[in-house]
């Protein structure tokens, strides 16, 4: 037998129980019923069921590329838009006011949180609950805007979303001379692009908003007839940012991956409404608009710099060469992408 030590542990993943033991130690909600690993991915997500009928969602956050978690503004961000009457998981606090629980793991302490669960479903391909997405964070996004909390660790803008993710990327074993040449030179683009779009609005972005971090529900009587409203979650990668590139992680998910394979008209439609839904609360300034396209390269450059950062963990088959190579041109095309009116290359959407 060979021991490792903790060093060699990239990362490990408590089962239910131990989670479970851990929560009842620290909050007062009394004895947990069932206690199950939900998801692996950017953090560990637990659901957890107490014997009194109270069902919460427990995060365990892992070790991210960027540094430590953001716990707490995104905690007092939260509480904040909770008393503002915004649907949120809100955090809960333990009995001695704090929201955060250190474990001691293999591979260093990780930062444990509870947060209430939200009912519902997210909103899919229905255009009523898409527009009301757009809707609620446009909401979201006024009530945040007399935040007087602790700073943010990190500032959604070019610097941590496409600086940074470069240079994880870079590091990446499958990220040879010519890749690295092609995505420096995109980088160097996108920068120059910016320069040219003066007095960006910034807001206090949920970060991750791609339309499975919310979930629907029927609004309170009197909210108007077959009013839907959006409940947001997963705010592990808020901050204070650019609206435009808030805005465009809905579209970046929408948009094929192929350039050979083009935009749907139903892919148009769900983008309208999107944005309908949001300019139907907030005006979104036409600078901000122009951004949106350029913005679509510079997630999807934070989405590989995550991967990249990730490797000793999910391996270097969460980004091999030959995916890598078709990201280039495939992002060229998207921050040259014409967003007039809401609508995809100028072209009318849906009636």
């Amino acid at each position: 037998m060979f021991a490792l030590n903790a060093q060699s542990i990239a990362q490990t993943t408590p089962t239910g129980e131990a989670i479970a033991q851990a929560v009842v130690s620290f909050w007062a909600l009394g004895p947990v019923k069932h206690c199950v690993l939900m998801r692996r991915g950017f953090n560990q997500v637990y659901e957890l069921h107490f014997d009194n009928g109270r069902h919460t969602i427990a995060r365990l956050s892992a070790e991210r590329p960027r540094g430590e978690p953001n716990i707490a503004y995104e905690t007092a961000l939260l509480l904040h838009l909770q008393a503002r009457g915004i649907p949120v998981a809100a955090p809960l606090a333990a009995g001695d006011g704090t929201f955060s629980l250190v474990l001691s793991l293999p591979e260093g302490p990780r930062a444990l949180m509870l947060f209430d669960f939200l009912p519902g479903d997210p909103p899919g391909e229905s255009l009523v609950d898409i527009e009301a997405t757009g809707r609620g964070l446009a909401q979201l996004h006024t009530a945040a805007q007399d935040y007087a909390g602790p700073a943010s660790r990190y500032v959604l803008d070019l610097p941590e979303l496409l600086d940074a993710s470069l240079e994880r990327m870079l590091q990446a074993p499958t990220v040879d001379g010519p890749l690295a040449r092609e995505f420096s030179a995109l980088a160097r683009d996108l920068h120059e692009r910016f320069a040219t779009l003066h007095g960006l609005t910034h807001v206090r972005c949920h970060g991750d908003c791609h339309g499975s971090n919310n979930f629907m529900s029927d609004g309170p009587h009197g909210t108007g007839e077959g009013r839907r409203v959006a409940a947001f979650f997963d705010f592990d990668d808020t901050g204070p940012g650019l609206l435009a590139y808030e805005l465009s992680v809905y579209l970046w998910v929408l948009l094929p991956r192929s350039l050979e394979t083009p935009t749907s008209a139903a892919t148009q439609e769900r983008w309208r409404r999107y944005l309908a839904g949001y300019t139907s609360v907030r005006t979104v300034p036409e600078v901000d608009l122009a951004a949106i396209a350029p913005c679509l390269a510079v997630r999807q450059f934070w989405v590989m710099g995550e991967y990249a950062g990730r490797i000793p963990v999910w391996g270097t088959q969460a980004m091999p060469t030959h995916w890598l190579r078709k990201q280039v041109p495939l992002m060229r095309a998207w921050m040259d992408m014409p967003l007039a009116d809401g609508n995809i290359g100028g072209v009318p959407a849906a009636a």
